[in-house]
């Protein structure tokens, strides 16, 4: 009888089902921690190996030294050849004052610094990104295009030496594109088509003959920004007080994001989902009430 009990004890369902839960979600809380290895520090900011807490870099002086550290620490994501952005909620964020913010990026972007891109979330997001690396990713569009041997690549050469750089605005009209294109040469609808198919423009729903300047693959972010807004809500709502310390919430890894907590942190205190409160024991990041 002893046997038979310590057969079923040790075959027990139930029990093995608890410790099985109990194992993964063991295992899925040390998942969850992980440091600022998901970082791309460069530009010589600071290296991986001696990144600094989100706490004592959350703030800066002005709008252009927020840029670049931001830009220095874009998340590495696998699969997605998106150049470095900066939502302009995440400035907000990083500049106490949003005036400052909104006059310093306007400078920026008429200096032919940074590009504005409103991006088709369903919400007023814009991301901001570096001239230079816009430029690149339009280089690396066509050298793929060279290799599929495709032709009218001419029209990339027009779209960069005529339109980017002089429309800086986030949208720009059918007869104004076609007026600047010919710049360069004589304008085919196959043109158009081709920016359109290579992801540099996109036609406004409201308005058909006004386009977006848009950012090539990044698409593929949209629902993982979208989803890990909601993730590390819901985590830090399912907090006691609906609270967690900022140097606890940077170590956790979102699952349904490619972009690191970091980011979604500096996003959702510049739109006001959350905010910041400073204890004696360190920074505590909170539901917003109102």
């Amino acid at each position: 009888a002893r046997k038979n009990q310590a057969m079923k004890k040790r075959t027990n369902p139930e029990t093995s089902a608890s410790g099985a839960k109990k194992h993964r979600r063991e295992k899925e809380d040390e998942d969850e921690e992980v440091g600022c290895s998901n970082s791309a520090i460069e530009d010589g900011a600071v290296s991986e190996d001696q990144c600094l807490p989100l706490e004592d870099e959350l703030t800066f002086s002005d709008t252009s030294v927020a840029l670049r550290m931001m830009r220095a620490q874009f998340p590495r994501i696998d699969q997605a050849s998106v150049p470095p952005f900066i939502l302009q909620s995440q400035l907000y964020s990083s500049v106490n004052d949003r005036t400052q913010v909104d006059r310093e990026l306007e400078c920026l972007r008429r200096e032919k610094v940074v590009r504005v891109f409103k991006l088709n979330t369903g919400q007023d997001d814009h991301a901001i990104i570096f001239l230079d690396d816009y430029l690149h990713q339009v280089d690396r569009i066509v050298k793929r295009m060279e290799e599929k041997k495709q032709s009218d690549l001419e029209i990339f050469k027009w779209f960069k030496g005529h339109v980017l750089d002089s429309k800086l605005e986030p949208s720009i009209g059918h007869h104004e594109l076609c007026s600047l294109l010919s710049l360069g040469g004589k304008v085919k609808d196959a043109h158009i088509s081709l920016l359109i198919n290579a992801g540099l423009l996109a036609r406004q729903l409201i308005d058909p003959d006004m386009y977006w300047f848009t950012i090539p693959s990044i698409g593929k972010l949209w629902k993982g920004l979208l989803q890990g807004r909601n993730e590390l809500l819901s985590l830090i709502k399912r907090k006691r007080h609906k609270e967690m310390f900022l140097a606890e919430l940077e170590k956790k890894r979102l699952r349904f994001s490619p972009l690191d907590v970091r980011f979604h942190i500096r996003d959702l205190i510049g739109s006001g989902h959350l905010k910041t409160v400073q204890t004696t024991s360190g920074l505590i990041v909170r539901i917003s009430r109102d």
